[in-house]
């Protein structure tokens, strides 16, 4: 699994960071932060939830 997300796309939401907190992470405006763009195997439900959650569809799920 691979994280890519578009800075721009995001609008602050933070549901990213409720649903993984150790994947990602807010910048000081609140922007989405990837903490770790590969995570471990244990981490893939949360992180596909985050993808799902999202409201500006900001981040990309990559499946390896």
């Amino acid at each position: 699994m691979r994280i890519t997300v578009d800075a721009d796309r995001c609008v602050g939401a933070g549901q990213c960071v409720l649903s993984a907190p150790e994947v990602f992470d807010q910048d000081e405006d609140g922007l989405v932060l990837v903490l770790d763009p590969r995570p471990a195997s244990g981490e893939h439900d949360t992180v596909q939830q985050a993808g799902d959650l999202c409201p500006a569809h900001a981040i990309t799920v990559h499946e390896d």
